[in-house]
């Protein structure tokens, strides 16, 4: 999360509410300040504070709009309504909430199905609040198997520089040496040589990317795993693989079923998805499934007897709540395989079709186009010097539209990009209105440059 320093606000500024929200007696707005760094002194009512707070939260952005995330920002009313039933009940109490358990327990059992576990049975497997943690614990039992087998020297992980964040900071936390392979001309992802040539007897796994962020392109990992296995016929190094399934984990069984990536490769350990991107739930829910039980080595599984019962568990968090498991059964249940293959196949036709369409703009040149993951990015034309991506994604800004513009990492820096992730309510309706508002916009772009802003993947 965001580390926040402390900071002091202006000691004078006024209080004061408006007069409506309190019912009855209107002047006693004038004495209401939101507190910035100490509680208040007194209690308001419910439906003021409420009012309060959202007035606040008018100032973020439109969910619905926002095409940076790949989080999902719509469910079904029902579902809602399920999770805000079961947000009381803490996930880790499974002798106090039994089903909640077995629920969870269902979902690792459809996820090994889906991802073609040799013996489902042998599958080891848990929810996480999101693939970060499911990362940190796959990274976990990678350093573990490893650390087993008695090398000596620092042991290190191989991935592309297009990883999500969460694996550097693995690297660091856990102090194993990141081998990042950098971008090169118009080679974005990890490739089987490139991945090669950076093992040797202490790499502890190879990451490869389900779905890069960077530009929804899948890494090969049928490919990757090859060579490895080539890897190690040549010099005994028995290297797992990785998938950080995040989003193409729950795309690619449903729209790509002869792709072959997942337990069908032997040489694939574990893999992790997010149960709040293309899983279809509010945030914050991830998964994690390890082949078998020597994926997974027993020592770094904890049996903790609470609350009247023996658990097992591996996780890096405890108390959180059950909502999002129940929502993610739900919406295994609502759907089925036909009806994720239907919601994936439309999010994939509308990125597609808006990556044409905005192709056919002209100034802008499509690194891809939304075929694999529903996510594409694009950049402006060599020859067009009047504006930037900085510049068009601040004008979307003003219709409402969130955008992210930002440049590839090292090697590729000078490539600077726009990315669309659309999303299950992202319709063709919408996708429309967007390209609409870009095609306004063009002709009142000059070259103006604006303040670079960070960009979260």
């Amino acid at each position: 999360m965001v580390l926040h320093k402390g900071t002091s606000t202006d000691p004078d500024r006024k209080s004061g509410a408006n007069p409506m929200y309190v019912g009855a007696y209107p002047a006693l707005a004038a004495g209401i300040r939101l507190p910035h760094e100490r509680l208040a002194e007194d209690p308001l009512p419910p439906d003021t504070a409420l009012q309060l707070v959202r007035d606040e939260l008018m100032l973020d952005g439109n969910a619905r709009l926002n095409l940076a995330t790949f989080v999902t920002t719509w469910m079904e009313p029902q579902a809602r309504e399920l999770m805000a039933e079961c947000v009381d009940k803490n996930m880790i109490d499974k002798d106090e909430y039994p089903q909640t358990a077995e629920l969870e327990r269902r979902c690792v059992n459809i996820l090994a199905d889906l991802w073609h576990a040799p013996e489902p049975t042998e599958v080891m497997g848990c929810s996480t609040t999101g693939s970060s943690e499911a990362c940190m614990l796959a990274g976990m039992a990678l350093k573990r198997r490893w650390s087993k087998l008695g090398r000596t020297g620092k042991p290190n992980l191989v991935m592309g520089a297009n990883v999500q964040v969460c694996w550097e900071k693995f690297c660091e936390y856990w102090e194993v040496e990141p081998r990042l392979v950098p971008m090169d001309g118009d080679r974005f992802h990890l490739t089987a040589d490139e991945a090669i040539a950076r093992c040797d007897e202490n790499t502890i796994g190879v990451v490869a990317i389900l779905g890069s962020t960077f530009d929804g392109s899948y890494e090969p990992v049928a490919e990757i795993a090859a060579a490895l296995d080539g890897l190690k016929d040549r010099s005994g190094w028995d290297i797992p693989v990785h998938v950080d399934g995040a989003s193409g984990a729950m795309i690619a069984p449903f729209l790509d079923p002869d792709l072959v990536w997942d337990f069908r490769l032997a040489r694939v350990a574990s893999i992790n998805t997010s149960g709040h991107k293309y899983g279809l739930v509010y945030p914050g829910v991830g998964w994690v499934l390890w082949r078998d039980k020597a994926a997974l080595p027993d020592e770094l599984v904890f049996n903790v007897n609470y609350l009247g019962g023996d658990m097992p568990t591996f996780a890096l968090n405890f108390s959180r709540p059950g909502a999002e498991v129940a929502a993610q059964y739900y919406t295994f249940v609502r759907l089925g395989r036909e009806g994720f293959r239907a919601v994936q196949q439309a999010s994939r036709d509308v990125a597609t079709q808006l990556a044409d369409g905005i192709a056919g703009l002209g100034p802008f040149e499509l690194l891809t186009r939304g075929d694999q993951l529903p996510v594409f990015a694009f950049t402006t034309k060599a020859d067009v010097e009047g504006f930037d991506v900085f510049d068009v994604s601040r004008r979307l800004r003003e219709r409402g539209w969130l955008v992210p513009a930002y440049t590839f990492p090292e090697h590729r820096t000078d490539l600077a990009v726009l990315r669309i992730v659309v999303r299950n309510g992202f319709t063709h309706d919408l996708a429309d209105l967007l390209l609409d508002d870009l095609r306004r916009l063009l002709p009142e772009l000059d070259h103006r440059p604006g303040r670079r802003t960070a960009f979260h993947h």
